[in-house]
């Protein structure tokens, strides 16, 4: 893989839990496969009191829980870490950001960078625009022509509704211009969301049955089967269709239902995705009851030890009602797509941690073997596993052997498990690696994400101001409300149920 050009890596936030969980060892792990620059440094800012050397053996510490192999070569820790330094930082001072410059101008002069930045803000939102407005105070916004660059990377949440993310856009914008602005959304960087690309239009095989003749309809799985735990105040204020489906979920259904673009570089398949947004056909506030199930997890038994309801978690009000689960019936208003409604479902405490998107294709038309029966499915089923276990599956029938002609599903799949030579890159790795090298294809542009926010601002709305809306309780441990079921006015549709339901109790209520 292509190796980018000397930078330094500023990250706002340095002292959080993202900088040792996921952003620290994915470069490490970068460093260990060459391919960070050859001059590069990591350069911390937070409130938290750290020095270069308290801040290097926190990441160390990091690096050995985090980073997912075992006897780790310490030279190589060690050699990795020397490259990290931290500045204790009031991000709402401007004067700070004169200082700030001051040593990033020594490192820079250190490593060679020439004044190449990528600028990562991982802290709440409201920190973006005093951010940006400090690197525009001290002049660190702006590309410098064929002599520097500076990119900036924006974790979400991309706005609470329609009307913040046009706010925070503007923000962002005041001082960095959109081709300097990477909005990470993590689900791009994993390999089977990316390889739904090479699978589509590497393959003549597929793409001539990739639309409305051949589909039935279309379903996106992201089951969580962990509750929120101790983060029940901050979920409480967003809950499942702010936190997954307005951004996660409808990233891959972009991908899922995108034209092949002209050419593979980021504005071709960006302008492709945007498309797929703007053809979402509007739920309208009175007709959601009808498309979306809103669901909420009860307190049950699984596997023989209890499960703590919603309501009960820390930090969740006695009467709140948050969804922990979201089912969405929705249509793509286009030539490809026309008349194939798309099925998205997430919600926490379910049977299992899963997320796969699912292509069903439509029946034979003629049952020339019989009726099917449970056993024997035959719409054939293309099941592509985002995580665990990524791979892709294949489900078609085939003859019994013996007498007759009695039909049986059977599996064609793959699983990158497989491929046990090839490193899979963790999400961050590759999406860190992809900034640094300029390429924003798996990143969310300000366009995408306020169309997203359009197609789901007409729910939150609903949800808010229409009392007559239900609340589905449904046990920890199932798959959540059974009235999802009633989505589908297709016969024989319904979910696909990757295991069975694990609580012991499985009564459903309306709370």
């Amino acid at each position: 893989m292509e190796r980018p050009e000397n930078c330094i890596l500023v990250i706002f936030g340095a002292s959080g839990d993202l900088t040792r969980r996921k952003l620290v060892p994915g470069l490490f792990n970068l460093y260990r496969r060459n391919l960070l620059p050859e001059g590069f440094a990591i350069y911390g800012l937070g409130r938290t009191e750290l020095d270069d050397t308290s801040f290097r053996e926190s990441m160390r510490e990091a690096i050995h829980t985090f980073v997912k192999e075992e006897n780790l070569a310490e030279k190589d820790v060690s050699a990795f870490i020397d490259n990290l330094y931290y500045q204790t930082m009031n991000i709402r001072d401007l004067d700070a950001y004169i200082e700030m410059k001051r040593r990033l101008d020594d490192i820079s002069s250190q490593k060679n960078t020439g004044g190449n930045y990528v600028f990562y803000m991982s802290t709440p939102p409201r920190l973006f625009g005093p951010i940006t407005e400090g690197l525009a105070h001290c002049k660190m916004n702006e590309d410098i022509a064929g002599e520097s660059w500076r990119r900036l990377i924006v974790e979400k949440p991309f706005g609470y509704d329609l009307e913040t993310a046009r706010e925070l856009n503007e923000t962002l914008h005041k001082n960095f211009q959109e081709e300097q602005i990477y909005r990470i959304d993590h689900y791009l960087g994993k390999e089977t969301v990316q390889n739904m690309l090479v699978f589509r239009f590497a393959n003549g095989l597929f793409e001539p049955l990739w639309n409305r003749n051949y589909i039935e309809y279309v379903e996106i799985t992201s089951a969580e089967s962990i509750g929120v735990g101790s983060r029940g105040g901050y979920y409480d204020g967003s809950g499942a269709l702010r936190d997954m489906f307005q951004n996660h979920l409808l990233q891959v259904v972009g991908m899922i239902a995108m034209e092949p673009p002209a050419k593979f570089e980021a504005t071709a398949v960006r302008n492709e995705t945007i498309k797929v947004f703007n053809s979402l056909r509007p739920i309208p506030e009175n007709e959601v009851g009808k498309y979306v199930i809103k669901g909420q997890y009860t307190e049950s038994k699984v596997r023989g030890e209890a499960v703590k309801g919603y309501r009960d978690e820390e930090g969740v009000p006695d009467d709140s009602k948050t969804a922990t689960y979201v089912a969405v019936k929705f249509f793509v208003d286009n030539w490809r797509w026309g008349g194939v409604p798309f099925f998205v479902r997430t919600g926490k405490c379910l049977p299992t941690r899963v997320t796969e998107a699912v292509i069903h294709f439509k029946q034979t038309p003629h049952q020339l073997f019989g009726k099917p029966s449970e056993e024997c499915y035959q719409c054939n089923q293309l099941i592509i596993r985002i995580q665990p276990d990524e791979g892709i599956l294949m489900k078609f029938n085939m003859k019994l052997p013996g007498s007759g002609f009695e039909v049986r599903t059977v599996n064609m799949d793959f699983h990158y498990s497989d491929l046990s030579n090839v490193y899979v890159p963790q999400a961050y790795e590759r999406l860190l690696l992809d900034c640094m090298l300029g390429d924003a294809t798996l990143y969310a542009r300000g366009d995408a994400v306020e169309a997203c926010w359009e197609f789901v601002d007409p729910i939150l709305k609903a949800w808010e101001n229409d009392g007559d809306i239900k609340v589905y309780g449904y046990p920890a441990g199932t798959w959540g409300p059974t009235a999802a079921r009633e989505l589908f006015d297709i016969p024989e549709g319904d979910w696909r149920y990757p295991c069975k339901n694990l609580a012991e109790d499985g009564e459903y209520c309306e709370l």
